[in-house]
């Protein structure tokens, strides 16, 4: 999809997440010491600005003008800074090479041979990589957006291409509780936490 797709997308309500941080990445991200981050697919800004709220120092990538500027205003009503970056993983100028930590929650990456090597190259060594998706994304997605037409990346294909010296320490699914929002409806989640040793 297109800046201009996500945006048309975003602008067909007033809200299209819960507002509340991906109980996934709040579990794992808590157990790391807090440093530079990168949150893929930032959306209304949820998980970027529970992040600053931990201590991180957060980028935030986001294809869509229309959700930079409902996570802009989430995030001066939280009351911190998040360095928002309009565009998409692999052709926006990021303003670090490297990051303790790459989040990418229900993120559609494509299966491009190269998509999984953009994201372990943006960690630094000892950093993390925490990818969320629904457990059954492939089909749903493919139904939900038929003109993405392409398979998508899952948490479990990014494990398999991890480079050499990489760890992974979680690959699981795990059950969701979310009331509202778009993605409401999925109840099991997969979450990979990955490490780079060097």
């Amino acid at each position: 999809m297109h800046d201009h797709d996500w945006d048309e997308t975003y602008s067909h309500s007033e809200a299209m997440w819960s507002g509340n941080p991906n109980a996934a990445l709040v579990a794992e991200a808590s157990k790391l010491s807090p440093g530079l981050a990168l949150d893929v697919g930032s959306g209304e800004g949820a998980d970027a600005i529970w992040l600053e709220q931990q201590g991180w120092e957060v980028v935030g990538l986001e294809p869509s003008s229309v959700a930079i500027e409902r996570a802009t205003r989430a995030m001066k009503a939280a009351g911190v800074e998040v360095e928002w970056v309009h565009g998409e993983l692999g052709s926006a100028f990021l303003p670090h090479a490297e990051y303790d930590l790459v989040t990418a929650s229900y993120v559609p990456l494509f299966t491009d041979a190269h998509t999984a090597g953009l994201l372990t190259s943006l960690v630094a060594p000892g950093g993390h990589l925490v990818v969320v998706h629904h457990a059954d994304f492939d089909t749903q997605v493919h139904e939900d957006h038929p003109a993405y037409g392409r398979e998508l990346l899952s948490p479990e294909l990014i494990s398999e291409r991890l480079p050499d010296g990489w760890s992974v320490i979680t690959l699981d699914n795990r059950e969701r509780s979310v009331t509202h929002g778009a993605g409401a409806q999925h109840r099991d989640d997969v979450v990979l936490v990955a490490q780079r040793l060097n």
